[in-house]
């Protein structure tokens, strides 16, 4: 049985004398609710009504009143010459006997009391480690990005009336200011023929997969990707009820001859691609393919997700145009991450589709992203439009350039005649085919013991292929030969 001696009534019991609920039933409301949050347990004995005026500061007369309320709804027992005790008011009487071990109420439910659905696709592929080092599928270096500069935009935009005037409502189109400024980046550099009424702003490329998906996919529906292909899309995609299918791939990207004498066509509902270097091998789309594919797509009336996830980072001066730049017919839904060389903060994804199909688009992101982020956004426009977002690309690519390449020399160097791979024209990866089969799991785990973190999202092994992808991008030319050191000191120790 707890004491009320030392009970931390003044914790969870505050007084407001000028509101208009008596303080008596102020009192008895908090007792009850610690009651139910176990800060006062069943077979607790409550202080008396001396003690408790003292503790509270409140006349006696309103202690006594207090407990008249508890016992009236069935939350205490007033036992003639042994006290007040808490009871279960929906189990009626404190047994003669009172609790020994009462139980606490003070712990958070670790389960639900109903029943809810469960999604085993969309559990996280994602992985961490506190090793030193470590390889991802190619982000940038957050250490080349101009933060000074990157806050100084920001907090000039946080400071304008004109901005803060859009804070105080939602605001689910995103800035015009910034699609008008990210259509006219992508006419530019991209070279298609949009306005800002073609431009849906997301937080990410998932988002806009999901919300693509919602619109196009219903259960069963067949979708193609990729014989290896990027997993977070293939997730959303199957958990739209998609059917998904694979395209072989070779040393020209998705191989699109097979799609016509593999499927009926006319069954197909969309082809998801990343074209310009193909996720997770790096290879780019050839022109013919390109045009092929866009036959086929008009001619069956299937839909093409173009991702061009790393468009920004490419080493070669002539650029391949996206298909979206040569679609006439409205087949082609082009998304991508503009910002991506800048801090994760400031990144941002976009879909660019027909007026028709954007205004449904609107209706989804007005139910998960209603709010926006209107500063983020007012920042990059400006961004585009003073040049900042070329410029930091600009000098950026020619660091990511060296780093491709001295990548390239440190595997050719340290594992000769073991991995293979083609120097890629753009993005941050390598994609490395081993020349001996072996466990590719167990030798990441090795590799955990060395300081050197390879996530499962970058091995790809079967029958035919034991191949990584491994990112180039976030390391300096130190932490990048300790990096393949390591890779060679656990292949030596495995093979």
């Amino acid at each position: 049985m707890s004491s009320p001696v030392g009970l931390p009534f003044l914790s969870f019991i505050k007084l407001d004398r000028d509101a208009s609920s008596p303080i008596y039933i102020q009192v008895a409301q908090q007792i009850i609710n610690a009651i139910q949050r176990g800060h006062l347990l069943i077979g607790s004995k409550l202080p008396g009504t001396r003690g408790l005026s003292d503790i509270l500061q409140i006349h006696r007369k309103t202690v006594t009143a207090v407990y008249a309320e508890l016992e009236a709804q069935g939350w205490v027992e007033v036992r003639p010459n042994k006290g007040t005790f808490v009871i279960n008011p929906s189990g009626g009487s404190l047994p003669s006997e009172i609790l020994i071990t009462p139980t606490s109420l003070a712990k958070y439910p670790e389960k639900v009391g109903y029943l809810f659905n469960q999604s085993n696709i969309l559990d996280s592929p994602f992985e961490y480690s506190q090793c030193r080092y470590g390889f991802n599928d190619g982000i940038p270096d957050i250490r080349l990005t101009q933060m000074q500069n990157l806050s100084s935009i920001y907090s000039a935009t946080m400071k304008r009336k004109s901005t803060r005037r859009k804070l105080g409502a939602y605001n689910q189109e995103g800035s015009e200011y910034f699609k008008a400024q990210l259509s006219a980046y992508l006419n530019l550099s991209r070279g298609l023929h949009i306005t800002q009424e073609n431009v849906l702003i997301t937080r990410s490329t998932e988002m806009s997969l999901y919300i693509i998906s919602q619109l196009l996919i219903n259960s069963g529906d067949l979708v193609l990707v990729g014989e290896l292909s990027f997993f977070s899309a293939n997730m959303v995609f199957q958990k739209a009820g998609a059917r998904i299918l694979t395209i072989p791939i070779d040393d020209q990207g998705i191989q699109v001859d097979y799609i016509r004498n593999n499927f009926d066509p006319t069954s197909i509902r969309l082809i998801y691609i990343t074209p310009h270097h193909h996720y997770p091998t790096t290879v780019t789309l050839s022109a013919e393919r390109r045009i092929e594919l866009l036959q086929l797509a008009n001619e069956y009336g299937f839909v093409i997700i173009e991702d061009d996830y790393d468009y920004d980072f490419q080493y070669e001066q002539s650029a391949v145009m996206p298909l979206a730049s040569a679609d006439t017919q409205g087949m082609v839904i082009y998304i991508g991450a503009f910002g991506k060389s800048l801090a994760p903060g400031f990144r941002t994804g976009f879909v660019v589709a027909p007026h028709d199909l954007m205004c449904e688009m609107r209706k989804y992101l007005g139910i998960i992203d209603r709010q926006g982020d209107i500063i983020i956004e007012q920042a990059l426009g400006e961004m585009i439009e003073e040049g900042d977002i070329h410029r930091h690309l600009k000098k950026s690519l020619k660091i990511y350039r060296e780093r491709r390449d001295l990548f390239c020399e440190l595997l050719i160097h340290f594992l000769p005649d073991v991995v293979s791979f083609k120097k890629p024209t753009g993005g941050l990866a390598l994609w490395t085919e081993w020349s001996v089969p072996f466990s590719l799991l167990k030798f990441a785990n090795g590799c955990i013991h060395d300081d050197l973190f390879i996530p499962k999202t970058l091995l790809y092994q079967n029958a035919k292929v034991t191949a990584m992808r491994l990112g180039f991008g976030h390391l300096n030319d130190s932490e990048m030969e300790q990096s393949v050191a390591i890779l060679k000191s656990r292949y030596d120790k495995m093979i």
